[in-house]
């Protein structure tokens, strides 16, 4: 009986199924990139066949390149399988692959001059059609996933209760390449202390195990039995060692609940990642170049505002324009930040001993209004031109600031890790509402909660999209005083 194709993809070999889902995007990627151009370059010559060999020859190039950007962004790797963010790095792939492929034609100058809007519709149309044929393979394999179909089907040694974790962890986070189709375990169901978190079938003990295998009904196995159980561990390895099957032993689940799901050599002992410093590699220098550019565009176009507040503060109230405060900075180091001064000079609080409330008397007509608006804020910009602090990331605190009469690095016990990273002058926790006093402990522990998710999670990306929702955010507040 002859197998639907959706069906003959995952009756190879295992690992022949993955090379030949691989091989088949490959293609198709090759495909996407080069037919739109060849269509699009002949479409707009009024005699199509005129230069075709060179058309079909520039398409065969952006084709080739393609495969060979794509395989250098990794996007035929493990996330193929189940990672919608594939799309975002698509869009670096793509445009790193129409970027190469123009320089190559400007260098070589094979074929006669393509028409701007060509290429423009050419790159658009084909990353249009990566997106779609990403959709529909994620589409296609959340089906094989509903209908308990994998590429690698798999069953736990041992329902302990760490494999108890992993077995509710993979099925939460289920993809195409693993699934669980069971477990095996010798001792008698009355034993067992518990039932397996999710719908799990007993499979049998090891001996009905090997069958399985033999059968070609099990490609994986993952070891759960006890570490201290040594004899046992070495003779199931000396069993599974004689049959066509690939072995995991499962590590301690609880130590993700503190340790990041990285591993990395340590004298070729693999090691759990527990914590490393936030922006690694080139991303300090990108997150430079960021704050420096986009500071010094805000001065200039800012700057008849600023001058306009600066102006205003003046004539209603004695004292200098700018009020300067020292808040916690880049590790935890103390930094002078820029405000205009939005509180009568004589009533000012260096400090921040007491936070500014509705109708605080310290605070100006024109202060109340700065504040609101977060004008205030503006000087700030030449802070992130100095260097002391971004455009983005938790906001600076002055040393004595409080959440119901409790210091801030009192009320949250990871208080102190948000400074692992410049402070900005808007950040993830403003634009999602926590802006202005924090007169509860739970306000400061939303703050925090916030500002270390965008520590973990940073890029240029999320930075531009903090950026472009601050000042709806701002507009929209109203608890800021």
């Amino acid at each position: 009986m002859r197998l639907p194709f959706s069906s003959t993809l995952f009756a190879f070999a295992r690992p022949t199924a993955i090379r030949y889902t691989v091989v088949m995007a490959r293609l198709a990627h090759f495909a996407i990139a080069a037919a739109p151009g060849f269509a699009i370059l002949s479409w707009m010559q009024a005699d199509p066949f005129a230069q075709a060999g060179h058309h079909l020859a520039l398409s065969f190039v952006a084709g080739l390149l393609c495969v060979l950007v794509f395989n250098t962004f990794d996007m035929y790797g493990r996330d193929m399988f189940s990672n919608l963010l594939l799309i975002r790095r698509t869009f670096f792939a793509w445009s790193a692959t129409f970027g190469l492929l123009m320089t190559l034609h400007q260098l070589s100058r094979f074929i006669s001059p393509v028409p701007p809007q060509a290429l423009v519709l050419w790159y658009l149309l084909s990353f249009g059609l990566f997106v779609l044929s990403r959709l529909v393979m994620l589409s296609f394999f959340q089906r094989r996933i509903r209908a308990g179909h994998f590429i690698q089907r798999s069953v736990i040694v041992g329902m302990t209760e760490n494999a108890m974790r992993l077995a509710e962890q993979i099925h939460h986070r289920a993809d195409v390449i693993s699934g669980l189709i069971g477990y095996i375990d010798d001792r008698r169901s009355h034993r067992l202390h518990e039932a397996p978190p999710v719908a799990l079938p007993r499979l049998g003990d090891i001996g009905a195990l090997e069958q399985l295998i033999r059968d070609g009904r099990v490609d994986q196995v993952l070891v759960a039995l006890p570490a201290q159980a040594h004899g046992r561990n070495e003779a199931l390895a000396q069993r599974l060692r004689r049959l066509p099957v690939q072995v995991l032993l499962i590590p301690d689940m609880t130590t993700f609940r503190f340790a990041h799901r990285r591993m990395v050599p340590m004298g070729g002992v693999p090691m759990f990642v527990v914590a490393e410093p936030p922006l690694q590699g080139w991303s300090p220098l990108y997150k430079r170049c960021e704050d420096i550019v986009l500071s010094g565009l805000a001065l200039l176009a800012l700057s008849p505002l600023m001058l306009l507040i600066a102006l205003a503060v003046k004539l209603e109230s004695r004292g200098p324009v700018l009020f300067r405060q020292k808040r916690y900075g880049y590790n935890q180091r103390l930094i002078e930040v820029y405000k205009f001064r939005s509180m009568h000079h004589h009533l000012r609080d260096e400090h921040a001993d007491r936070q500014t409330g509705r109708d605080d008397p310290r605070v100006t007509r024109v202060g109340r209004f700065i504040r609101k608006t977060s004008l205030d804020e503006l000087p700030q910009l030449f802070n992130v031109l100095g260097g002391s602090m971004s455009m983005v990331g938790p906001r600076p605190h002055a040393t004595a600031t409080k959440a119901a009469n409790v210091l801030f690095e009192d009320a949250v016990e990871e208080y102190v890790a948000r400074h692992r990273v410049k402070p900005g002058i808007t950040g993830l926790a403003q634009v999602n509402g926590y802006r202005g006093e924090t007169d509860t402990i739970e306000k400061i522990q939303k703050r925090v909660e916030y500002d270390l998710e965008y520590i973990e999670n940073w890029s240029l990306w999320l930075d531009l999209s903090i950026l472009l929702r601050t000042v709806p955010a701002v507009l929209s507040a109203e608890a800021a005083y």
